[in-house]
């Protein structure tokens, strides 16, 4: 395809744009006017939405909560969703290199969103650059469209589709290849206890920290207690315990307040078995502590049901199914403060599941534990079949451009073809990649990149002329 050969002549300008992308510290903050999601994020729209102007394409902004880009005119579009909001970097300290510097380094582009999702961001923009400079004969609309919310609530694309009428046909490069034609049902929910806390216990909580997002497994806790009885005993036995367990945990001790520092290794919640949850190094250290009786309990739930599993099986919410795997379980955030505790879970559940299922299942282990479940957001499974035209075909341009005959596939993340009836996410991790989504010194590879803009390009070219 003479698009094909266009793309190589776009190496130099696509690593650019991808730096200069990672460069923008898109991490939702507070919201101002026109920026729902601050202005890191609104600064990375804007800055995407004039690059596609410059390239000539129709663009719009939908009031900050997302954009899109146009190639042709056409009522029928085929869609390409992707994101520039990235999750927080967590610790710089444990990063090789600062998180937004985009450096490259070994033919990699390291920082926060590389691989997840402006690499291949700017890979979709210059696969549309090469479809219309090549002037290839497109039957349908093109459209690239820009979420500004994806990692913490879909604001963006629900706002987007109330405003703009969706693709007929789409997909989305924020996964893995080749095609992912199912994808697990998301669940998060917060467990929540109340407390009390004796005033002559030999130690108080002020409070427990811990985690930003659900979708991440948190690689800091923080405790601050007070040690009102034994201090340097108290003290000899938290460093004792602390080498016996093997946890990377310090401790700061100022007078009777001791602040205890859980460290763990950052991971995406659809594999939590590769990081390690500092909220749980922290939780199991407690619980061989006395405080009063039902924070006591509470330490002694977490340690018993949760623990350091990842599958739910002492939670009671240990399933499978032969489509997806297995049932994945994240607590990704903890607050702890006077008289109530919240955990905040992210449970990715197999897409032959409900979530009512899951709940259920959770309800009936905690019943007698004072505690409450409350479901904050559910993203249901997605299923579009393998024998589908859109499945089939995105299927044969992977196969035709890698030789690689890897069946479409399912798996535990959720992106953008939620969103819409006829979506499903193609790329951009390669078959034996690593997957550094949510990962400290997150990268791109820069032959992957520009291979993610040949074959993006090829799929819209297919698509709008199936």
């Amino acid at each position: 395809m003479p698009f094909n050969k266009l793309l190589k002549s776009y190496k130099d300008e696509i690593i650019q744009k991808t730096q200069e992308l990672i460069q923008i510290k898109s991490v939702e903050s507070s919201a101002k006017p026109n920026m729902p999601f601050g202005e890191g994020v609104d600064k990375a729209l804007q800055y995407t939405l004039n690059l596609c102007e410059e390239l000539g394409f129709e663009t719009q902004n939908f009031d900050g909560y997302a954009g899109h880009a146009d190639l042709g005119n056409s009522d029928d579009i085929v869609g390409v969703l992707v994101h520039l909001d990235v999750v927080p970097e967590g610790d710089e300290k444990m990063w090789k290199y600062p998180p937004y510097s985009a450096t490259i380094e070994n033919n990699r582009i390291y920082g926060r969103g590389a691989i997840d999702d402006k690499g291949p961001t700017i890979a979709a923009i210059y696969a549309m650059k090469a479809l219309k400079e090549s002037e290839v004969k497109l039957n349908k609309k093109i459209r690239i469209i820009f979420g500004t919310d994806e990692e913490s609530g879909w604001e963006c694309m629900n706002y987007y589709l109330k405003e703009v009428k969706p693709p007929q046909v789409a997909f989305t490069p924020d996964a893995n290849y080749p095609v992912i034609y199912g994808e697990k049902g998301i669940l998060t929910l917060d467990l929540e206890k109340k407390f009390v806390q004796m005033e002559k216990s030999h130690i108080c909580i002020e409070y427990i920290k811990g985690g930003e997002l659900s979708n991440m497994v948190p690689n800091y806790c923080e405790a601050l207690l007070v040690l009102n009885e034994d201090i340097e005993k108290l003290y000899g036995n938290f460093q004792t315990l602390i080498k016996k367990l093997g946890y990377n945990i310090k401790l700061e001790l100022n007078n009777n307040k001791l602040l205890i520092k859980s460290f763990g290794i950052f991971a995406h919640a659809l594999e939590p078995q590769k990081g390690i949850n500092a909220i749980s190094q922290l939780m199991i250290l407690l619980s061989n502590f006395t405080f009063s009786e039902t924070i006591n309990d509470f330490f002694s739930f977490y340690t018993n049901k949760i623990g350091m599993q990842v599958d739910g099986e002492n939670l009671g919410c240990k399933m499978e199914d032969k489509e997806s795997g297995k049932l994945t379980l994240n607590v990704g955030v903890i607050n702890l403060i006077r008289d109530k505790v919240t955990l905040t879970f992210n449970i990715r559940y197999p897409i032959t599941k409900t979530d009512k299922e899951v709940v259920k299942k959770i309800n009936e282990t905690i019943k007698n534990e004072d505690i409450t479940l409350e479901v904050k957001k559910i993203y249901y499974p997605l299923y579009i079949p393998k024998d589908s035209k859109l499945v089939k075909t995105l299927s044969s341009v992977y196969k035709n451009l890698t030789n690689d005959n890897t069946e479409p596939l399912t798996f535990a993340g959720g992106t953008y073809a939620r969103a819409l009836s006829n979506a499903v996410a193609f790329g951009a991790v390669f078959p034996n990649e690593e997957i550094m989504a949510h990962q400290v010194n997150e990268y791109i590879n820069i032959d992957s990149l520009l291979k993610n803009a040949q074959i993006i390009a090829t799929a819209m070219y297919e698509l709008s002329n199936n």
